[in-house]
C-alpha cells in the first residue's frame, strides 16, 4: 500500500506499507511532523526511512523520526556520509526484503552524485526522488548530463505501466517548458490539460507512469546526453 500526502512547500510525503508484516517506510523524510501525522491517521507504525539522496528537504526529518520510532534508515552507499542517521547503505542493483516485498535499489546519479531510486515490483511502483519528475527531471547540482541520461535510461527500462512516485509537485511548471520546446506533441497537450484539471481540484498529479513520460517528457525523449544537457540548460533559464 502506498500513501501520498503534501509536505513542506511542494514536496510529497510517501509511505510504503507492507500489510503482512506491518512494516511501514517513509520514502525520504521531508517533514517529521507531517509524516508522523500521516502514519497516525492510517494506524501505521513507522519502521523505516528509505532515503533517495542527501538534500535537506529529503533527510530533514531523519533524526527526529529515528528518535520517535527507532526507525532503520536505508540509503545509497554512494551518499552514505551525507545521510543523517543512516543504518544500512546499499549499492546499485542491491535487492532487499521488506516484509513480503522485494525492493531493488537503482543508482540514479545526476541530480546528486549518490542519488538512488527504489523499485517495488509487487506494487508496480518506483520511487524516484528528484531524478525524474512528471514532465521533467532534476537539476544537475552535482552530476553531469551524461549521468542523468544514463539514470533516466535505466528508469525507462522498467515496464511502461510502472507508477512513478516523484518527490515534488512540479508538473505544471515542467509542462509550460515542455510545450514551449515541443508544441506539436498531442500527448503532451493532453497531459497538461489533465494536470491543470487535477490541480484546479487540489489533487496531485503524482504518480505518473514510465510509459506516459516516454510519450511527453522531453528528458525521457532526449536521444543523446548532449541533447538532454541542452534541454536541461534551457529549462534552467526558462
Amino acid at each position: 500500500m502506498i500513501s501520498l500526502f503534501p509536505c513542506l512547500n511542494d514536496n510529497y510525503g510517501l509511505l510504503l506499507h507492507e500489510p503482512e508484516s506491518g512494516l511501514t517506510a517513509s520514502i525520504d523524510a521531508p517533514d517529521a511532523g507531517a509524516i508522523s501525522k500521516a502514519c497516525a491517521a492510517r494506524g501505521w507504525i513507522l519502521t523505516h526511512i528509505f532515503n533517495t539522496h542527501h538534500h535537506y528537504d529529503h533527510v530533514g526529518g531523519n533524526l527526529a523520526l529515528k528518535e520517535k520510532y527507532g526507525v532503520t534508515i536505508v540509503g545509497p552507499e554512494a551518499d552514505e556520509a551525507r545521510i543523517p542517521g543512516i543504518d544500512v547503505a546499499l549499492e546499485d542493483g542491491a535487492v532487499f526484503t521488506f516484509g513480503a516485498f522485494k525492493i531493488e535499489v537503482l543508482h540514479t546519479p545526476g541530480h546528486t552524485k549518490g542519488h538512488c531510486a527504489y523499485y517495488v515490483p509487487a506494487q508496480n511502483s518506483v520511487f524516484v526522488g528528484d531524478t525524474l519528475f512528471a514532465l521533467g527531471c532534476g537539476r544537475l547540482f552535482e552530476g553531469t548530463a551524461a549521468q542523468m541520461f544514463d539514470s533516466i535510461a535505466k528508469l525507462a527500462q522498467l515496464p511502461d505501466e510502472t507508477k512513478v512516485y516523484c518527490a515534488h509537485e512540479y508538473t505544471l511548471s515542467n509542462g509550460a517548458f515542455a510545450i514551449s520546446a515541443n508544441p506539436e506533441n498531442e500527448a503532451l497537450k493532453a497531459y497538461i490539460e489533465e494536470a491543470k484539471a487535477l490541480r484546479a481540484q487540489g489533487l496531485p498529479t503524482v504518480p505518473t507512469t514510465i510509459g506516459r513520460e516516454k510519450t511527453a517528457n522531453p528528458f525521457m525523449r532526449a536521444a543523446t546526453p548532449e541533447i538532454l544537457g541542452d534541454i536541461r540548460a534551457a529549462k534552467d533559464r526558462f
